[in-house]
C-alpha cells in the first residue's frame, strides 16, 4: 500500500515508464554494471593494485590448539608435566578452571616441504601444501571468552555490533557477479554469534552476508531459503516484481532516501536473479567423480566439510567476493573448544577437515584461482600450554595471548613461518600480529587501504580496524 505518499492515479500514470525502464535496465545491466552508481554491488575501483580478488575464510569455531597443530614447541614437549615457570594470567576464566601443569602435544611432528614447515600429524594432507602456506604463529587478540573473541575476529570489535569482515570487503570492492550475493556464509553458527559474523550493521543492507544452511544442518541439505517458487512461472514472477519495484520506487521518491527501502528494492531484484543462478552453483553433482573423491564427498568422515569446501570453490569461481566456511558443530565435541578430551576432540575435527581443505588448495591451484584467491584458516583464539582438568580427561583453556592462523594464495609468501610465541606457546613474543593487523593485511591484499575504507555513521567515520592496525608487509609476496 502506498496511499500515504501518492495516489493510485499517480502510480498508474507512471507504471508504464517504470516497466520500460526496468526492461531497459535488464537488457543492459551486464555491460553497465561497473558504471552503475545506483547498484551498491557494482565493482568498485581499488586504492592500489590488488594481489587478491576474493577471500575464502575457513573459520574453525572454538579456538584450535596452536601447539597441537601448527606451532611446534619442543621445550613444551620436553617439560611435559612440569609446573609453568611463570604466573598464569589473572583472568576470570582461568581463575575458575582447574589449570594444572605443562602439557606437551600428544601428537607427532614433522617438517614438510622445501621450507621445512613444522606441522603435526593431525594434518597430513594440508602438510603437503607446506610451501603454499603462510603460517602466522604470533597472533594475539582481545577477549577471553568465545563471544568477545569471535566478535573481534569477524567485526574488529569485542562487544558493539559492527559490520562484519565480509561486509566491509564487499562494501569496498562490490561483487563480480550481478546474480549472486557478494558475501555468502556456509553453515554459520546459530544465534547471535552466527548473526554477528555476517552482519552489515550500519552499512547498507546489500552488504549483509547470505547464509547457506546453518549449524546442525548437513551440508547436503543446506540451502538458501526461499530460493525456488513452485507456484508460479519465472515470467509471472518477473511481472509481479516489476509492479512491486515500480511501487517501491515511487514510495522511495517520497521517503527521502530511505536506506532500508532501497536495500529492500535491491534485495528483491537480486533474489529474482539468484533463482536462476544459485541452483546451478549449489549442485555439486555436475563435478567429476575424481573431484568429488578429492574433496572426500561420499566418505562418512569428510563428506560434510568436503561439500562445504567444494561449494566454496564453486562460489569463488562464480565471482562471490567473500565466502565464509564454518566448521564447529556442537556434537559430539564442542567444535575446536577442547577444554577436555583434547586428543580425541582434535583427532575428530582434523579427520573431517584435513582432506577437504587440502583438496580446496589443490583445486584452486589447478584452476589458476589460488593466485588471486586468499584462503584464511583459523579460529577466534588459541589454547593454553597447561592442562585443564575436566572429568578426568585433560584439555586446554582459552588463550588470546598467542595463537596461529595461516593464509595461502592471494599474494602472500608461501612456505613462510612468521612470528613466534614463547617456548611454551602462551604469549606471542616476536613479530606480534594483532587481529587489527590481520584485518589491515587482508584488506591490503585486496587493494584496499584500511585507513581509507570508511563509512560515516552517527557523525563519525567508522572502519573495520577502528583506529588501529598495520598491514604486515613482511608476509606479502
Amino acid at each position: 500500500m502506498i496511499h500515504s505518499c501518492c495516489s493510485r492515479r499517480d502510480v498508474l500514470s507512471t507504471l508504464a515508464c517504470g516497466f520500460g525502464m526496468l526492461a531497459f535496465k535488464g537488457l543492459f545491466c551486464d555491460s553497465a554494471q561497473a558504471a552503475d552508481d545506483s547498484n551498491p554491488l557494482a565493482p568498485k575501483p581499488v586504492h592500489f593494485p590488488a594481489r587478491a580478488k576474493r577471500v575464502i575464510f575457513l573459520f574453525m569455531r572454538g579456538g584450535p590448539s596452536h601447539m597441537d597443530t601448527f606451532d611446534y614447541k619442543p621445550r613444551l614437549q620436553a617439560e611435559n608435566d612440569k609446573p609453568l615457570p611463570f604466573a598464569l594470567p589473572k583472568l576470570q576464566v582461568t581463575q575458575k578452571r582447574n589449570l594444572g601443569k605443562l602439557m606437551g602435544s600428544p601428537f607427532k611432528w614433522k617438517q614438510h616441504g622445501d621450507c621445512g614447515l613444522w606441522v603435526s600429524e593431525l594434518f597430513p594432507n594440508i602438510a603437503k601444501h607446506a610451501d603454499d602456506l603462510c603460517v602466522i604463529n604470533s597472533m594475539h587478540t582481545d577477549g577471553i571468552d568465545h563471544g568477545q573473541a569471535t566478535n573481534r575476529l569477524h567485526t574488529g570489535q569485542d562487544i558493539f555490533i559492527r559490520p562484519s569482515l565480509g561486509s566491509w570487503v564487499v562494501y569496498g570492492l562490490g561483487s563480480e557477479n550481478k546474480s549472486l550475493p557478494g558475501f555468502i556464509s556456509l553453515s554459520p553458527a546459530k544465534g547471535e554469534m552466527g548473526n554477528r559474523s555476517m552482519t552489515s550493521a550500519f552499512l547498507p543492507a546489500a552488504f549483509q552476508g547470505t547464509p547457506v544452511g546453518g549449524e546442525g544442518v548437513a551440508a547436503k541439505d543446506a540451502k538458501i531459503r526461499n530460493i525456488a517458487n513452485s507456484r508460479i512461472s519465472p515470467a509471472e514472477q518477473r511481472r509481479q516484481l516489476d509492479l512491486l519495484q515500480a511501487m517501491n520506487t515511487a514510495h522511495l521518491q517520497h521517503a527521502q532516501d530511505d536506506m532500508r527501502l532501497q536495500g529492500m528494492i535491491d534485495a528483491f531484484d537480486l533474489a529474482y536473479r539468484m533463482q536462476g543462478e544459485v541452483p546451478k552453483i549449489m549442485d555439486i553433482s555436475t563435478e567429476s567423480p575424481e573431484t568429488l573423491k578429492l574433496y572426500g564427498v561420499g566418505d562418512a568422515l569428510t563428506d560434510n566439510f568436503g561439500r562445504q569446501c567444494l561449494t566454496a570453490r564453486r562460489l569463488a569461481e562464480a565471482g562471490v567476493r567473500f565466502i565464509q566456511v564454518t566448521h564447529g558443530d556442537s556434537t559430539p565435541f564442542p567444535g575446536w573448544d577442547q577444554h577436555g578430551n583434547l586428543r580425541s576432540g582434535l583427532e575428530y575435527n582434523a579427520s573431517r577437515t584435513d582432506q577437504p581443505i587440502a583438496a580446496l588448495l589443490t583445486d584452486l591451484k589447478a584452476r589458476g584461482l589460488l593466485q588471486d584467491t586468499l584462503v584464511l584458516w583459523g579460529g577466534e583464539f588459541g589454547r593454553t600450554p597447561v592442562t585443564e582438568g575436566r572429568g578426568g580427561s585433560f584439555g586446554r583453556d582459552h588463550n588470546p595471548y598467542g595463537f596461529t592462523m595461516w593464509m595461502a594464495g592471494g599474494g602472500v609468501k608461501g612456505g613462510l613461518r612468521y612470528g613466534q610465541t614463547d617456548d611454551y606457546g602462551y604469549y606471542a613474543v616476536e613479530n606480534k600480529v594483532h587481529m587489527h593487523d590481520l584485518h589491515a593485511t587482508l584488506l591490503h591484499l585486496l587493494g584496499l587501504d584500511h585507513e581509507k575504507l570508511t563509512y560515516r555513521y552517527a557523525g563519525r567515520d567508522f572502519r573495520l580496524t577502528d583506529v588501529y592496525g598495520k598491514a604486515v608487509r613482511d608476509i606479502l609476496a
